[in-house]
């Protein structure tokens, strides 16, 4: 008998030896923020920890065509007079603890979001529409007023002040919540590793907060779309700046960095099959505080709206990865107006000029300032930090004034403006949905900013609720003439991302789009779960 076993095992484990286990797949990638707090995009969108939105399935997505793809909805359809939307649910989801994802997990997620003072408020009332958003955050209304309905465990009901043509891309950003994990730990259930549980394709195997790393690794009870292609995922926002990105990338240690633009040229020599750029539906503009002085002077703001030289700017400082901003509205994206953003130019006379007109000649008497940007990695890395040396330079060179520069957490850098904190940022906002009430949302009735202007107001509201495309496009245009000549902004560049992929990487996430463009992480559900490694 003890031979036989001697036999049996020896047997095994020759089988064992000739069939060796499948090795896992391992992407190591750059993050972007290197603070983050909550892992709950539902909690804080600017406070989130790296990528948290991926272990949750949204409602809708986008792939690398900007093509609007259901996922955590199957279908939707839309009342006649068009302020209703009812969104079906697939069948079959399940939260990574076993638990059916329904409905109210995500009518839940919105509530709570109304009333406890969520940092993307202005979305859900702007762009979502969403009736009694305004009165429900303001504490005007009870929650259970809010244009939400669970209808049954598969069924949503949003109704909306207006007809909202466009909801369906909108929810692209709505994210379900657990309710039962929520009922048992607040929300202090997305801020430890042991509670925090997935609906979508990850789920969270490390986090690091001192620099807010985070491992994530296939979801096995995942069933919806975009399966994940690699089993983990080792995201590192320290990689997110190019300077540590690509000396890791040339190590080995990552599978894909951008490119600052000094490192471009060296890239493409060494890796000419492996460089992919991407028209960034973005924008970087210098936002103001309109009520605190010197800014409460247009003529001030006029100043250093034609004080800037943005060809020289992409040209040279940012040559390769920017191109020249007049508009919120990068080209390409639906709305864009050639004509608005033709009026940007640089006029050093015209510039000297306003800021006389203000009581500043030559900058004499203009207070020492200072301008606050974000610390993050990805193109925002790249492009901030010596773009703010530029404006530094341009502005004492052209206006004779004074502007120091800080650098902050995303954190600290969003509770900045908005509590009006400084007076001057340089804000970096990059497109939710493909629709022009995206950009023109983020100045409306306050938004990002606490901007008031009530032309500019008025002709948005107008354009944001008419069904007829053409004429939408036309009252965006005027609204965007009243910023302008307003001066409540000045835009300054549209990033063009440039990175460098491993050869070991491949599938459809790693290819161009129909325009030659490869978003990658910028749509980080679709990337993630379409990106293939040998």
């Amino acid at each position: 008998m003890n031979a036989l076993l001697k036999i049996a095992g020896a047997l095994a484990l020759a089988v064992g030896l000739a069939v060796p286990a499948l090795a896992q797949t391992t992407l190591v990638a750059p993050g972007q923020n290197t603070s983050g707090t909550y892992m709950d995009y539902m909690k804080t969108v600017y406070a989130r920890a790296t990528y948290a939105e991926v272990l949750q399935i949204p409602l809708t997505s986008f792939d690398k065509d900007f093509t609007l793809t259901a996922l955590g909805a199957e279908s939707w359809d839309q009342s006649e007079d068009g302020l209703t939307w009812t969104f079906h649910l697939r069948p079959g989801l399940v939260w990574s603890d076993g638990e059916k994802l329904t409905a109210e997990d995500y009518v839940f997620a919105l509530q709570r979001a109304a009333t406890t003072g969520y940092d993307f408020n202005w979305y859900w009332d702007f762009a979502g529409g969403i009736k009694n958003w305004k009165e429900v955050t303001e504490g005007k209304a009870d929650v259970s007023t809010l244009g939400l309905k669970v209808v049954d465990d598969l069924t949503i009901e949003v109704t909306t002040g207006a007809p909202k043509p466009y909801l369906p891309s909108v929810v692209s950003l709505w994210y379900p919540v657990p309710k039962h994990q929520f009922d048992k730990y607040g929300d202090d259930w997305a801020t430890n590793i042991d509670t925090v549980i997935s609906s979508g394709p990850y789920l969270l195997d490390s986090w690091e907060k001192s620099n807010n790393s985070v491992v994530l690794v296939k979801n096995p009870t995942y069933t919806g779309p975009w399966q994940s292609e690699v089993d983990r995922i080792e995201i590192d926002p320290t990689l997110g700046a190019p300077e540590v990105g690509l000396p890791a990338f040339l190590a080995g240690d990552a599978d894909y960095s951008f490119l600052n633009t000094g490192q471009v040229p060296v890239a493409t020599q060494r890796y000419p099959d492996g460089i992919r750029k991407n028209a960034v539906f973005a924008v970087s503009y210098i936002s103001f505080d309109l009520n605190s002085a010197p800014f409460n002077d247009v003529n001030v703001r006029k100043a250093f709206y034609y004080a800037v030289n943005r060809d020289e700017l992409t040209s040279t400082v940012l040559k390769d990865i920017a191109i020249p901003a007049g508009s919120i509205l990068a080209p390409g994206y639906p709305g864009y107006n050639a004509e608005i953003a033709a009026e940007a130019v640089f006029d050093p006379a015209k510039a000297k000029q306003f800021m006389a007109d203000a009581g500043f000649p030559d900058g004499k008497g203009f207070p020492e300032i200072e301008i606050w940007y974000r610390d993050e990695g990805g193109y925002n890395g790249a492009i901030v930090p010596p773009m703010a040396q530029y404006l530094q330079s341009q502005f004492k060179d052209i206006l004779g004034i004074t502007m120091n520069i800080k650098v902050l957490p995303t954190k600290d850098w969003m509770d900045g403006l908005l509590n009006k904190k400084n007076n001057i940022f340089i804000a970096p906002y990059e497109y939710d949905y493909l629709d022009p009430s995206n950009f023109f949302g983020i100045f409306y009735n306050g938004g990002r900013h606490d901007h008031h202007v009530p032309a500019y107001d008025k002709l948005v509201a107008e354009a944001d609720s008419n069904p007829v495309w053409e004429e939408r496009l036309k009252l965006y245009a005027q609204a965007e003439q009243v910023l302008i000549d307003n001066a409540s902004i000045v835009p300054l560049v549209h990033p063009i991302t440039i990175a460098v992929l491993s050869d070991q990487l491949g599938g459809d996430a790693s290819t161009p789009n129909k325009q030659g463009f490869t978003p990658l992480d910028r749509l980080a559900h679709y990337f993630f779960t379409h990106l293939t490694k040998k």
